[in-house]
Formats: C-alpha cells, structure tokens, sequence
C-alpha cells in the first residue's frame, strides 16, 4: 500500500510580502482559490487508488493558508472533511511564522487539520531582513511552540543559498531548527526566478547564487544532521515541476537534487571504508531501499569506485543504518 497525497494549490492570496526569491504572484496572482468541487474531486479520485490511509494526506501548499481570507480556509477545509479519518489520515497545511497564533490553530484543529509547516526559511535575522521574509527568527519559535503545544505535527521549512546567507549561517539554521523539534524538515536551496527582486540582484552583480555541486556538498551535511537526528527530510530540492526550467534564471537546480544529495553521502562513508582496503571485489550492507542510493545516481558511485578498483555488490539488510553502510565482505574472485 503506497502513501499518497493529495496537493492541493492555494494562491499567495493571503501573503502579505513578497520575499525577493519568490514568484508566485507572477504566477498565481490573478489565478482564483481552488474550490470546493475541485478539492472533492481531487480527493475522491486519490481515495480509490490504493494507498495506506495512515501514511496519507490532504496538503494545501502553495501560499500561506492561516493568512488566507477565514471564508477561503473554511471552504477549502470544509470540503476536504469528509475524507479525513476515512480515506486520509489528516490536513495539511503551509504558513508563515506571524500568522500563526492560539485562535487560529483552534480554527485549524475544528477543521481536521493535523500538521501546520512553517515556512522558516532563514533562522538568520539579518538573512530574513534582506530577502523581506516581513518575519523574525521569534517569529518561527514563537509559532512552532503553539503548534506543538496544540498537539500538532510541526513541519519546518528551510532554504539555503539566501540573498546574505553562508554555509555557516544555513548550518547555523538547520541546527536551531533541529532545537525546535520538528517531525518533519523540507530543504530547499534558492534559485533565481524570473520576475522576482533577486533576479534583479543577480543581473545586478549583487546576488551569486551558489554552484550546484558546492549546494549538494552542504544539502548533504543538512540532510545528515536531520537524519541522524531522527527528523524525516520529506523533501529536499524543488519539485520539478512543469515550467521550472522556463522560469529558472540561475542556481542550483536539478530535478534529482535529492538524489545527488544521497550520491555525495553514500560516497563519503564508502571512501571512509573503502579506501584503507585494497583494491577487489566487496559486498556493501546497505539500509532497506538504499541500494540504489548507494550505487549513485546513475551509478556514479558504482562507477567512481570501479574506477579505483573497488568493484561494489551492494546488498540491502536491517542491520544497516541509512547512509551508513557497512563491509560485509570480500568476494573472493
């Protein structure tokens, strides 16, 4: 049974700021809240496909849902109500940090609303002031403690590479996330888009966004400070959605970043293990469903040892932890 969700866009109608980053006016500006019968639709389709009800849900992405005209919120979950508890376990929903407060997330919790994500981006104050995110970092504490306190799954969100940022301030970032105990992080690095204020920046010289193999080396050490800390990465990189690359100026982007994410990972322990070794034939335990992650995207890992003279058979087993592999022999040829 497969885990589905049901995605559905809201228009930035509800946000306030436009972040120098972001073109979604350009895009949704003048589009119309999803209704309730599409939002039925959308629904019923999902609920009879197969998929596991407690590993499902209902997600309003695309704005900033509590900030929403109330009358839009309740459409939107009125019509979703009927199909949580039996075809999905709960709703989701996506917001900023200053719109969030007590009376809000009892509306949200009347609603069926299980899990709020809060669009930190940036734990940095001056990072935050720089892109007019229009928020503080104690904006972000504030509101994730209300949201745990009210017995909600609290999801975080975060980008690197920001107008101001560095590594040390995006790692600074993850970890004070981390602080807040989230249950679920998404990880996106920043790109530049057409008809946003840091494309201006960019043409101007004022903006270099980071290279895409330096993105996947600190993606990576994000990626593993979550992990390690049991705090399930459900996105990393952006979705590669149709007209990305039409609206995509420069950055980091590519539609397997995760992937790439997971490559430079599984590299980095392999060469911890590998290399003290001599050059042969070994097997290489790895976490269930992580074979191919391991081997690279592409193989490129696979390949890359190959051409040391390590030639790898990468077995999946429980007694591997992810991103951890482990040499369980060598192959005698």
């Amino acid at each position: 049974m497969k885990h589905v969700n049901v995605s559905l866009f809201v228009p930035h109608l509800g946000c306030p700021h436009r972040c120098v980053f972001c073109d979604q006016r350009a895009i949704s500006g003048s589009a119309s809240p999803v209704t309730a019968q599409e939002i039925d639709k959308a629904c019923r389709i999902a609920a009879n496909s197969p998929h596991d009800v407690n590993n499902s849900e209902i997600a309003f992405f695309g704005g900033s849902f509590t900030a929403v005209d109330r009358e839009v919120q309740e459409t939107c979950l009125n019509a979703a109500a009927p199909y949580v508890g039996t075809s999905f376990a709960g709703v989701r929903v996506s917001t900023r940090p200053d719109a969030v407060d007590e009376e809000t997330l009892a509306f949200l919790k009347r609603h069926g609303v299980t899990a709020v994500e809060l669009g930190a981006q940036s734990m940095d104050d001056a990072v935050l002031q720089k892109n007019e995110r229009g928020h503080t970092s104690a904006d972000t504490v504030r509101a994730a403690g209300l949201i745990k306190n009210a017995g909600f799954r609290l999801g975080l969100q975060m980008m690197t590479g920001m107008y101001g940022s560095t590594d040390r301030t995006d790692l600074s970032t993850a970890n004070a996330l981390l602080a807040l105990a989230p249950d679920t992080v998404r990880v996106y690095p920043t790109v530049v888009l057409r008809g946003t204020r840091l494309e201006e920046l960019y043409r101007a010289g004022e903006y270099t966004p980071p290279e895409l193999e330096d993105s996947v080396f600190l993606c990576a050490r994000i990626l593993r400070l979550f992990t390690a800390a049991g705090v399930p990465v459900i996105r990393l990189g952006l979705h590669a959605e149709t007209g990305m690359q039409e609206r995509l100026v420069a950055g980091p982007y590519h539609p397997a970043f995760r992937e790439l994410c997971e490559t430079q990972l599984y590299r980095q322990a392999l060469e911890t293990l590998l290399l003290p070794l001599p050059p042969g034939a070994y097997t290489v335990s790895v976490a269930p469903g992580h074979a191919s992650k391991a081997a690279g995207h592409k193989r490129a890992n696979a390949l890359y040892f190959a051409g040391l003279g390590y030639r790898l058979k990468f077995k999946q087993t429980d007694t591997a932890d992810v991103y951890r592999p482990q040499i369980q022999d060598i192959s005698e040829e």
